[in-house]
């Protein structure tokens, strides 16, 4: 299965330099402050180590950290968030899930509703696509640091990893949900560097798009991604190969 095009991950790995830090260190320490609620000791709490290493991949600091982690365990003001996933479809039938994080429930659905309407896309039924995706860990590594296909694919297989896809510019290591902090705890002990670490929606079957479509689906995904709310948005497109947003 291909994966989400080249593109989309030049753009994460331009994202994380840009104006979307602010809203990558938000999202890393949200993640944190729901995995802390069932404890705030990582050692016990497989999510909130995935939640540190996510937030550490995305050079949050050690303080917004440990503060984070205070506000999920109750210590500290601030931990009031519901987890709550929509579901929709986007120009071409392309079927998106949406991952929110917030303090007020009316607010984010009506957001995340306007931004389905305003960009061409609908709403659907909780259960409406979340079938054709499986819940997986994603690793992604920079195919810069780690050139060689072969070296890449046997240290993840090592760690436990089940698959390495060719996603132009970098890997992504996949993994079992349930292997998914073991695999990347192994690779961190190999003194890997990861430029994320996540449990994400990973499609069962793509749907490829052409470019026009691709140009809606990346302005609907965009102002998706852009409320304060979301934590995370997947779809299943396959974008041309040759894709340009900016074109």
């Amino acid at each position: 299965m291909a994966g989400h095009s080249k593109w989309a991950n030049i753009r994460l790995r331009k994202g994380a330099q840009d104006a979307k830090r602010g809203k990558a260190f938000t999202k890393a320490a949200k993640e944190i402050i729901i995995a802390a609620k069932a404890g705030g000791d990582p050692a016990g709490n497989a999510r909130l180590r995935s939640a540190i290493a996510a937030a550490k991949a995305v050079n949050l600091p050690k303080d917004k950290i440990e503060a984070a982690i205070r506000k999920g365990t109750g210590q500290d003001a601030g931990g009031e968030l519901f987890e709550i996933t929509y579901e929709g479809y986007g120009a071409g039938g392309v079927a998106i899930i949406v991952e929110t994080a917030t303090d007020n429930k009316n607010r984010t659905v009506a957001e995340v509703r306007h931004a389905f309407t305003k960009f061409g896309g609908a709403m659907g039924e909780s259960g409406s696509v979340a079938f054709q995706f499986d819940r997986m860990g994603v690793i992604t590594l920079d195919k810069e640091k780690y050139a060689d296909e072969e070296t890449v694919m046997n240290m993840a297989l090592e760690a436990g990893a089940e698959d390495v896809q060719d996603e132009g510019d970098v890997w992504e290591v996949r993994t079992a949900m349930g292997d998914f902090n073991t695999v990347r705890e192994a690779l961190e002990a190999e003194g890997v560097e990861m430029m994320e670490a996540q449990l994400a929606m990973v499609p069962r079957m793509q749907n490829p798009i052409d470019a026009e479509t691709a140009k809606k689906l990346v302005r609907l995904t965009d102002a998706l991604e852009d409320l304060d709310d979301v934590q995370n948005v997947f779809t299943n497109a396959d974008f041309p190969e040759d894709f340009d947003p900016e074109a």
